[in-house]
């Protein structure tokens, strides 16, 4: 037990921070909807660097957008692979909790090399590309409808009728805000990061308490609560639970330390896998010492959350494609980074 509760206690810390960003995220994206897509449309030359900026954003929000928006013939094969380069998914979330210096010279870095590598792609093949592999029909996130501001009126008829889902998403966020208050989970001292965690803790409570009712079912408690919150928790909870168990029972660091090749390859790979939670292994991995910084961005290069799912219903090919790209590019800047290492 004694790696469990340490394991539990930083799985809770993560997934509440994820999914109060998350809802935070979301409630900008449904306030701002149809901004993003039409500047993407508008502004052609700039698309790359549109689509690597939508790409480093924490979650798949912005990486679903450049899909729609390639599936449209609005966006080129290079805006694609820029934002897929670009994006960690909701590994984004729970690397700048647990490291977030070096989460910051990740993202930089991607978004720097996602606008290389999309620029790069469109300037080889672009076009041939774009015309061959991209869909004639539309993709379709879902249907969302603009939330107002907050409103007195609302908020008090809103809660005269208090959903099971708003009363729930409610106790969680209290809960959460007290057990950082009282030092229960995350820093026992008082620092930025404590700081940080009751700040954004304040405003989800904020918005679940003040958004209306279609907004806060659909898109904060099916969306983030009943899809990401879980999944979010249980891979965190299994990757930190067994990176405990590998370094401190198992003492397989010098072996991971000893074949940085090898693990450089593997963290590639294993980024293939089109879904959130893998690469956590090697955040995880990097956040002990045991993994270079090398290794962490060729990992966060190559994989992009669930950002690559919703293409597969269109394009196979596109999907492939763009996976190999990202594998390639991965593996020669992790390569040349743990050369500079060694």
């Amino acid at each position: 037990m004694q790696h469990v509760f340490p394991a539990l206690s930083h799985a809770l810390l993560i997934t509440g921070f994820v999914a109060i960003i998350m809802l935070v995220i979301e409630y900008v994206n449904v306030v701002s909807r149809g901004a993003w897509q039409e500047r993407l449309s508008e502004h052609r030359v700039g698309q790359v660097v549109l689509a690597a900026l939508l790409g480093v954003t924490p979650g798949c929000l912005g990486a679903f957008t450049v899909v729609a928006m390639y599936t449209h013939r609005r966006m080129t094969m290079g805006s694609l692979v820029a934002a897929m380069i670009a994006t960690c998914g909701d590994e984004s979330f729970v690397m700048f909790a647990l490291v977030p210096r070096a989460a910051l010279l990740v993202h930089g870095a991607l978004f720097l090399l996602g606008i290389a590598a999309g620029l790069l792609t469109d300037a080889l093949a672009g076009p041939r590309l774009t015309t061959f592999l991209s869909c004639q029909e539309d993709f379709q996130l879902h249907e969302e409808e603009l939330c107002s501001m907050f409103s007195a009126d609302r908020f008090l008829a809103e809660w005269k009728k208090c959903s099971p889902a708003r009363g729930t998403l409610s106790f969680l966020l209290l809960g959460f805000l007290s057990l950082v208050v009282l030092g229960k989970i995350g820093p026992e001292e008082w620092n930025w990061i404590r700081v940080t965690l009751l700040l954004t803790s304040g405003v989800g409570l904020f918005i679940v308490a003040t958004v209306p009712e279609h907004f806060l079912e659909e898109h904060l408690w099916k969306h983030v609560v009943r899809q990401h919150a879980p999944r979010i928790f249980l891979w965190t909870f299994g990757a930190l639970l067994l990176m405990n168990l590998i370094v401190h029972s198992w003492r397989i660091g010098d072996a991971i330390q000893g074949n940085r090749w090898i693990v450089l390859a593997l963290a590639a790979l294993i980024g293939l896998v089109p879904e959130s939670g893998p690469h956590l292994i090697f955040v995880t991995l990097f956040s002990q010492g045991l993994v270079p910084f090398g290794t962490l961005l060729a990992s966060s290069i190559v994989q992009d959350g669930h950002g690559m799912l919703p293409l597969l219903a269109h394009s196979r090919k596109t999907f492939v494609v763009v996976k190999l790209i990202s594998l390639l590019f991965g593996l020669a800047v992790g390569a040349a980074l743990l050369a500079i290492e060694h």
